[in-house]
């Protein structure tokens, strides 16, 4: 029996211990394309916002900026059961057609309803999209880099944040004079190409190896594990799926008090990466700027790009410091790098709030730009990859695909309670309030994970499963 043992476990130790390729690194690139697609969409309606030609109220405004956000709470509660069931692949490709279809709605909208309903279907697929992705990277990359090829999520995040804004700068200097007609449409709208791009890749791409073990399709798993580098015999294969009821990390079919103690963690991190403010920079960037760069003789559209502009300082900086993450994460690990990330946001929030309220004329617009630019660093290298990263990591594979989506619907309603309650907390408390605010949570943050979270960083998937096992059960004993 033991030899049985052992021999159920070669396969996850493969995938484990393999030095990977660069079939590895393209495959990733495939995978995250939809944190490219939300990070373009996170920051294009930013760009629009200004020319929308629709009357919207102060919900309607936050709505149209939150309501992707929604959607993606609700695409990704829906995510989980069906890639448990039908894979991860299937359920990628469904993610890209979705946007892509909801991309050209919001270009050909006709009314604010209209337009409204299509940032919410665009938001089933980003949902959708970010419980899984990193799932799937999860199930095939070797432990020791799993870190750096999870975070690429958070990476094509940035770029696409980045790319936003580098379309709103060109449309709205080639074209200034369709501003309220045009341009806006095509910021929108150019979200399909990426998308239908990301569609026909994916196609391609191979199903999860450790799902298509659950599942017992052998055929289909030699051949992914072949275009992974790996040899196995189908006797090796079938000895391993006979074995799996032994091993409880794979196969539980109830949520266990480890897996509620993973949830708990990942869960409350996921609130905390969202409701520190981010996504405010990153999405009312233009809107929030625009004021400071207009004036008597310097038109909408011309104040609009300075805003843009500025903003994308923002979003090249955000790209940049995750590079920082994706070199560190595995080297730190996950408690000691978001421990610092918070922190840091938390003084860049204070520098920020203080430069608004004793600086004034250029110096106020530097200064804050800077302080902004700051909190964004910490957050990019020390917080946003991080929250995908666990996600796609603390639960087993049998469930991993419904606990990842449930992390995932936390972490998309708190982003859209945010998003949408910052015009409120704006116009109630003053941006100088807001940003003492997310300072204060950025405090409990650190607190938090000073206390709950454990170090995963160097285990397996299996063993990760194991240790909040051990945590649940010795806390139970307190």
């Amino acid at each position: 029996m033991a030899s049985h043992v052992k021999e159920a476990w070669r396969l996850t130790e493969t995938l484990d211990k393999h030095k990977g390729g660069s079939f590895y690194w393209s495959l990733t690139i495939m995978a995250t394309i939809g944190g490219f697609l939300f990070g373009y969409d996170l920051s294009n309606i930013g760009s629009a916002l200004n020319f929308v030609p629709y009357h919207l109220g102060s919900f309607a405004l936050g709505y149209l900026v939150a309501g992707s956000s929604l959607g993606a709470a609700i695409g990704a509660l829906a995510a989980g059961p069906v890639t448990d069931a039908w894979g991860r692949k299937s359920l990628l490709i469904l993610d890209a057609a979705i946007y892509a279809a909801g991309a050209l709605l919001s270009a050909f909208t006709v009314n604010a309803f209209m337009l409204l309903a299509s940032r919410t279907l665009i938001g089933l697929a980003i949902g959708a999209d970010s419980a899984i992705a990193t799932v799937y990277i999860a199930e095939y990359a070797p432990k020791a880099r799993r870190g750096s090829l999870a975070i690429l999520q958070q990476w094509m995040i940035t770029v696409g944040i980045f790319m936003a804004y580098i379309v709103g700068i060109v449309v709205f200097s080639l074209l200034p004079n369709q501003a309220t007609t045009l341009d806006w449409r095509l910021i929108l709208g150019l979200g399909a190409v990426p998308a239908i791009i990301g569609l026909i890749y994916r196609m391609h791409m191979p199903e999860s190896p450790r799902w298509l073990l659950q599942h017992g399709q052998l055929e289909r798993l030699r051949q992914v594990l072949r275009l992974l580098g790996i040899e196995a015999s189908m006797e090796d294969l079938r000895q391993a799926r006979k074995n799996q009821s032994d091993d409880k990390g794979q196969t539980p079919k109830r949520i266990t008090p480890g897996m509620r103690y993973a949830l708990l963690v990942a869960g409350v991190f996921m609130i905390f990466q969202q409701i520190t403010g981010i996504n405010i920079p990153l999405t009312y960037g233009p809107k929030i700027l625009k004021p400071y760069f207009a004036s008597g003789h310097v038109t909408a559209v011309h104040a609009a790009v300075s805003g843009i502009e500025a903003t994308l300082v923002l979003a090249t900086v955000n790209m940049a410091a995750t590079y920082i993450g994706f070199r560190l994460i595995d080297s730190w690990g996950r408690r000691r790098i978001s421990r610092v990330g918070f922190a840091g946001m938390a003084v860049f929030m204070v520098l920020a709030a203080l430069a608004l309220t004793n600086l004034g004329g250029i110096a106020r617009v530097v200064t804050l730009l800077s302080m902004l630019a700051g909190f964004i660093v910490f957050f990019a290298f020390g917080v946003g990859g991080t929250g995908w990263i666990i996600e796609g990591e603390y639960f087993p594979t049998a469930l991993r695909g419904r606990m990842a989506a449930l992390v995932a619907f936390i972490d998309w309603t708190a982003n859209f309670v945010i998003v949408e309650a910052f015009p409120v907390l704006q116009k109630g408390i003053g941006l100088t309030g807001v940003m003492l605010l997310f300072a204060i949570l950025s405090v409990l943050a650190v607190g938090f994970i000073s206390r709950w979270m454990p170090e995963t960083k160097g285990l397996s998937v299996e063993e990760i499963t194991d240790q909040f096992d051990r945590i649940a059960d010795s806390r139970s004993h307190i």
